[in-house]
Parts: structure tokens; sequence; C-alpha cells
């Protein structure tokens, strides 16, 4: 009685399919991927951080996701230099 079987499986996928709705789920599952790869990349940087100093500047420089700007950058238009004064 450990484990369980296919039809307990069928029965948390279809209550998380009713708590979450179907059109929530994709986003979730989108986001979770995302939040994935920047883990492995950050593991991936860190082991590499004491093997060779040259290349952490350049692993160090991560695009980020399409859609999203940079925290850093400035306005591009005059519309936003207004609402940020």
């Amino acid at each position: 009685m450990g484990a369980l079987s296919w039809w307990h499986w069928v029965i948390v996928l279809l209550v998380v399919v009713i708590l979450f709705g179907s059109k929530k789920l994709p986003d979730a599952a989108r986001g979770l991927g995302q939040s994935l790869r920047i883990f492995k990349s950050e593991v991936k940087e860190m082991q590499n951080d004491g093997k060779d100093s040259a290349d952490a500047g350049e692993s160090a420089k991560r695009e980020l996701p399409p859609g999203e700007a940079s925290p850093t950058s400035a306005p591009t238009s005059t519309d936003d230099v207004k609402k940020s004064a």
C-alpha cells in the first residue's frame, strides 16, 4: 500500500485542473521552466567561477527573456521620460 497506482494519479491530476483551472496551468508551467533554466545557468556559472576568471566576465552577461526589460535601461521615448520625471 506504499505506491500510488495509476488511478490515484488521475484523481490528483483532476483535482489540480479543477483547483487551478486549465488557463493558468500553461502559465505556471512556463514560469517553472524559466525558473529552472535560470537556476541551471546559475549553477553552471558557479561551477565555472573558480576554473577560468577570463571567461567568468563573459558568462556573467546574461540575456533577459523576451518581453523583460533591464532594470538599469533608460527610457527610450520622450513620453517615458515625462512619466518618470
